[in-house]
């Protein structure tokens, strides 16, 4: 393949665009999603006339007729329209206080942004599979991205941070509850994700609303102080209970219910639970699941919870039935429900 490299300027990528002769957005690319700081960073980038890495066109067919023919850009999506969104004063685009908007610039730095030049790398006339192709080598790894992979390419905004910070907490290390292959997966920032999802939300069906929400929540997440204090004194209350290192309780699966749980008891309900009574009752209740394999008890609770751990243990129903059983177990160190006031139809389980 013969490719040809030259320099344009922003208004000839400008013009292109507005006048359709340069296609941003090609149905094979995925809809990358910059935050409005990853734009305002590149914006600063361009602004202060430091280079960035070449974009790839390539032409479509030419009409033989009118002469007439376009650009698909092959790689390049999300600077592309950046600089078109910044030149419209697009609404898509919040600028913070240390960009001014174009029409703010003065003509001198208008002129210098118009003059930028941009490397640009031209395929010439190929066909849609070998675009896809390059497209694909551009933007291909040693090896297959998982979906959190992806998604922390697209997304690295508001969200996508408080996660990381969940993620990193000392009680997940302390615990060992991910592996250094999970962490090197980015496993851990999809757990802390649900975690913070199904706090705010509600449990969910394995990862399938991940991506909405850090679509919602690229630019801004207002919860933010909110979830995180929520997230320490749960992470608190549950160092304080004594659960022993080999007990269950730190095991995935059962440790995000039980957050997630105290959570709704601690700060949405603000129920006042005592940490001497619910870790012995938490200690003896998972000692049970584990005996359930060996020597089945017929208690409908302990057998709901423990197959809910051994099978589909992601879905959406199995998090809401160990959510279920957890809750009764930490009413019980109160006593009935209503001697808080707490009405059971007045907090209906996640996820219910």
């Amino acid at each position: 393949m013969k490719t040809s490299a030259d320099n344009r300027r922003v208004r000839q990528i400008i013009s292109g665009v507005k006048n359709g002769t340069i296609i941003p957005r090609p149905e094979f690319q995925r809809n990358l999603v910059w935050s409005n700081k990853d734009k305002a960073a590149f914006l600063d980038t361009v602004l202060r006339g430091f280079p960035f890495p070449e974009i790839y066109v390539a032409l479509t067919e030419v009409n033989l007729e009118t002469a007439e023919g376009a650009e698909m850009l092959v790689d390049g999506q999300q600077r592309v329209t950046t600089l078109y969104q910044y030149f419209t004063g697009s609404e898509a685009l919040k600028l913070g206080v240390d960009t001014p908007p174009y029409r703010d610039l003065s003509p001198e730095r208008q002129t210098d942004f118009m003059n930028y030049e941009v490397a640009v790398r031209n395929l010439g006339v190929v066909s849609i599979e070998d675009v896809k192709e390059v497209f694909r080598r551009i933007n291909a790894t040693s090896y297959a991205l998982n979906a959190m992979e992806i998604n922390n390419a697209r997304y690295n905004g508001a969200l996508k941070i408080a996660a990381d910070r969940i993620a990193s907490d000392e009680l997940f290390n302390t615990h060992r509850t991910f592996s250094p292959r999970e962490v090197q997966r980015m496993r851990n920032t999809v757990y802390a994700l649900t975690i913070i999802i199904s706090m705010i939300s509600a449990y969910f069906h394995r990862d399938d609303e991940i991506e909405n929400y850090l679509e919602m929540y690229n630019d801004d997440f207002p919860m933010l102080d909110e979830v995180m204090e929520r997230f320490s004194i749960v992470r608190g209350f549950v160092e304080s209970l004594g659960i022993e290192d080999k007990s269950r309780a730190w095991k995935k699966t059962d440790l995000l219910v039980l957050l997630v749980e105290l959570d709704r008891a601690l700060n949405r309900e603000h129920i006042e639970l005592d940490p001497d009574i619910v870790g012995p009752a938490l200690i003896n209740f998972y000692n049970r699941v584990e005996a359930e394999l060996s020597e089945p008890s017929g208690d409908e609770d302990l057998q709901a919870y423990f197959r809910t751990t051994v099978q589909a243990t992601n879905d959406r129903s199995s998090r809401a039935a160990r959510g279920k059983v957890i809750r009764k177990v930490l009413l019980a160190t109160i006593g009935a429900v209503e001697e808080k006031n707490v009405k059971p139809e007045q907090y209906p389980l996640p996820g219910a």
